[in-house]
């Protein structure tokens, strides 16, 4: 996709190869920043978020969040940029497990007056994305809390790793985004010549940005922490469970405990023992035995344990 407003030209490329984007893009390119624009986007290697200074032009790395409530779980969709006064080349890839992200509503809809302006444009939809993750985060976490007490105890530890692990996940590419756009308030990327990409105005867009990035950090502290309460809670009752069943062991094992006793007292090896030769010996033991069992269920029946 292809738009021009004014003297500033917006190009948008999905998954493109080296020829397609050096015709594009008019200058050369550090090999480090090519390297980026044209590694597939895996899990398993995902580039840094950033935005710096190359000398004639602004490169950048945004990485947005999107959480799947279906399937529970997360994946990131990357855009690349790359600025000048007059061009802004974007550069969408696939994600192996989900859409790229899709800027086409933001391009039609953009206001721009500079590159730096469109460079915004695109900072703030990773922003709101950030948001938008962290609310169904929390939601994820609600579900969780609700269903402590129903679910099985392993879906309940699958499911607070997989939360534990994204938490993390997002933090780490939340705060670069962070900092990028810090850079960017503070005045500290610039091109090369004396013309300002990212003029005071800019400048004051970014920062609404760096806000809800912000309030995106402190969501997800927050998350930590109710995650943090469901994980104990589910400890606290795990422990429980394990004490009542201990707690019913104690009590079969109580229960048993003077039948083997009055048998094991009339089975010894001694010749002289009054009861072997009374009539009623046997069932005087059964009476001794029954007679100590059920006082004993009667007793943990007034205390409440069984």
């Amino acid at each position: 996709m292809v738009q021009t407003k004014g003297t500033t030209e917006w190009i948008d490329l999905l998954d493109p190869d080296e020829d397609e984007l050096r015709s594009c893009w008019p200058t050369d390119l550090h090999s480090d920043a090519l390297e980026v624009l044209l590694a597939p986007h895996t899990h398993a290697d995902e580039p840094r978020p950033k935005l710096e200074s190359h000398g004639s032009y602004i490169f950048g790395v945004m990485l947005v969040p999107v959480v799947v409530k279906e399937e529970d779980r997360v994946y990131y969709q990357e855009v690349d940029l790359l600025l000048t006064h007059h061009l802004v080349l974007t550069v969408r890839k696939s994600p192996p497990d989900g859409k790229p992200i899709d800027l086409s509503k933001v391009i039609e809809a953009d206001h721009r007056e500079s590159a730096g302006m469109a460079a915004w444009e695109i900072v703030d939809e990773v922003a709101e994305g950030f948001l938008d993750m962290v609310d169904d985060l929390h939601e994820e976490i609600d579900e969780l809390e609700d269903n402590v007490d129903n679910w099985t105890n392993d879906k309940i530890r699958t499911r607070l790793s997989a939360l534990r692990h994204d938490l993390l996940h997002i933090r780490r590419t939340l705060a670069p985004t962070r900092d990028a756009v810090r850079a960017v308030v503070d005045d500290r990327i610039e091109l090369e010549d004396e013309d300002e990409l990212f003029p005071h105005d800019v400048e004051l867009h970014f920062g609404s940005a760096y806000d809800k990035l912000l309030r995106a950090s402190e969501g997800l502290d927050t998350a930590r922490d109710l995650l943090g309460g469901v994980r104990d809670y589910h400890q606290s009752k795990v422990a429980n469970d394990q004490n009542e069943v201990m707690k019913r062991l104690t009590i079969v094992a109580s229960i048993f405990l003077p039948p083997t006793f009055i048998v094991g007292l009339y089975g010894q090896n001694f010749r002289v023992i009054p009861e072997l030769a009374w009539g009623h010996g046997y069932g005087f033991s059964w009476a001794l035995i029954l007679i100590s069992t059920i006082s004993q269920l009667i007793y943990f029946r007034r205390k409440g344990w069984i």
